[in-house]
């Protein structure tokens, strides 16, 4: 069985397999090991990798897990397009639990992760519109899905303070998640497709007077809502554009990169 693959998943909490009787690899990075090892096979007549974020086991906290070698890997083994569910929290009333949401805007507020390949030189992606436009038009063409809102990426592991998400839902931000960063980017630095599909999992510590998040609520709603995705995703491969002539890809003509790209 062929190692390539065309299109992966990045599975989020909960989310730790995908495809059935694939073939696993062992990706070496120059970044270091990646989450776990990563899996491939087919799905709807594509060739797919699934790479488990923060592991099989959920070893890696957000801050903590290896965006690089993550990023890396998949597109050693020819990747160009990556669907990235996660879980988030809402922050304003037109989203609530259950929903399944593509953002189209993503705020970092992380830090002390290693977030570029760019380690000299003068290469600057541009980034205005973060996830990619064709995936993430296939995404939210699937039944029950919303298309829009702005995603802030917090460090973690702890949830927000109810005084931080009333201050992030006042800047007009929808969905507060932990692991959007620096992921979208280095996708987008090696030429990848990348666009994210959010399950609100629960409202944030300031939306509601008196509630607050809880790990074991947002895993449980995840985990109900995992066949769902499977689901989802497995309909929208089976029709993705091609990714021939993308802006993810051709931003790079004409650009002197200073790091290798597999």
């Amino acid at each position: 069985m062929s190692t390539r693959a065309d299109v992966a998943v990045i599975g989020g909490s909960g989310f730790y397999s995908f495809l059935d009787e694939p073939e696993e690899v062992d990706v070496g990075t120059p970044y270091g090991e990646p989450s776990g090892l990563v899996s491939v096979g087919e799905v709807a007549g594509r060739r797919v990798a699934f790479l488990p974020r923060h592991g099989p086991g959920h070893e890696y906290p957000p801050h903590l897990i290896n965006y690089r070698a993550n990023l890396w890997a998949l597109r050693s083994l020819g990747v160009r397009q990556v669907l990235a569910p996660c879980a988030v929290g809402g922050l304003r009333p037109e989203v609530a639990p259950g929903d399944l949401v593509v953002p189209d805007q993503l705020v970092d507020r992380t830090s002390g992760r290693a977030r570029t390949y760019v380690e000299r030189g003068a290469v600057h992606l541009p980034f205005a519109d973060p996830y990619c436009p064709r995936l993430s038009a296939a995404l939210a063409t699937a039944d029950g899905v919303r298309r829009g809102g702005t995603m802030v990426v917090i460090d973690g592991p702890r949830f927000s303070t109810r005084a931080e998400s009333q201050d992030f839902a006042a800047r007009g931000w929808t969905l507060v998640n932990m692991t959007g960063a620096p992921e979208a980017a280095l996708a987008r630095e090696l030429r990848m497709c990348l666009a994210s599909i959010a399950l609100v999992t629960d409202m944030d510590a300031g939306v509601e007077p008196e509630q607050g998040v809880r790990q074991e609520d947002v895993f449980a709603m995840f985990a109900e809502n995992t066949q769902r995705l499977r689901a989802l995703l497995a309909g929208v491969i089976a029709d993705l554009p091609e990714p021939t002539g993308c802006t993810c890809d051709t931003w790079a003509e004409g650009v002197d990169l200073t790091y290798e790209i597999p």
